[in-house]
């Protein structure tokens, strides 16, 4: 079989198969994207130049995450916008006070203060949380990948969440609140 065939047949078997589950997973994590097929070819691109380098042993991971990083990219792209850019509509929206609007603004603030706690960890600690619960890597993958035993990563996801915790806590947000933590 011809090189170029063997390369599409395995990115159509081990990346492309994942389209309908990533554009499900981004429309549920990001439902104000309005790019979702830019984010998925940006995705796309992202892993065929890695794939140029270095060999991807868990090419699903690697595309949810990819395409997770993409999205998260050109909201920050779009972040900075001047007041002209939003038509007054919108605008207006800023001043509703349905019962939503606090809750809202509530929300994004405790998920600022999460993002500081997880900051505030010990450089492991820090990378085996992201990995598992931002990447959403298995343990095993974790292990595999930091060259650390399976018991080592669920000891610094415990660590990492128990001081997450309490780093909230501390701030006034009580447990319980629903942050994937």
């Amino acid at each position: 079989m011809d090189p170029a065939d063997q390369e599409n047949d395995w990115f159509e078997k081990n990346v492309q198969a994942h389209e309908p589950a990533l554009r499900s997973y981004l429309r549920s994590h990001f439902p104000t994207l309005s790019d979702v097929d830019d984010v998925i070819q940006e995705s796309y691109r992202r892993l065929i130049r890695t794939l140029k380098e270095k060999k991807i042993g868990y090419p699903k991971a690697y595309l949810f995450a990819t395409a997770r990083n993409a999205a998260l990219d050109l909201f920050r792209q779009k972040r900075i916008i001047s007041l002209e850019d939003i038509p007054y509509s919108e605008r207006s929206s800023v001043l509703d006070e349905r019962p939503g609007v606090a809750e809202s603004v509530n929300h994004d603030e405790e998920l600022q203060l999460l993002g500081e706690a997880i900051e505030s960890l010990p450089a492991r600690c820090r990378q085996v949380l992201k990995l598992r619960k931002i990447m959403g890597l298995s343990h095993e993958e974790i292990a595999a990948r930091l060259g650390i035993s399976k018991a080592t990563v669920a000891t610094q996801i415990h660590i990492g969440v128990c001081r997450c915790a309490d780093f909230m806590e501390a701030r006034g947000v009580r447990r319980g609140s629903n942050h994937g933590f």
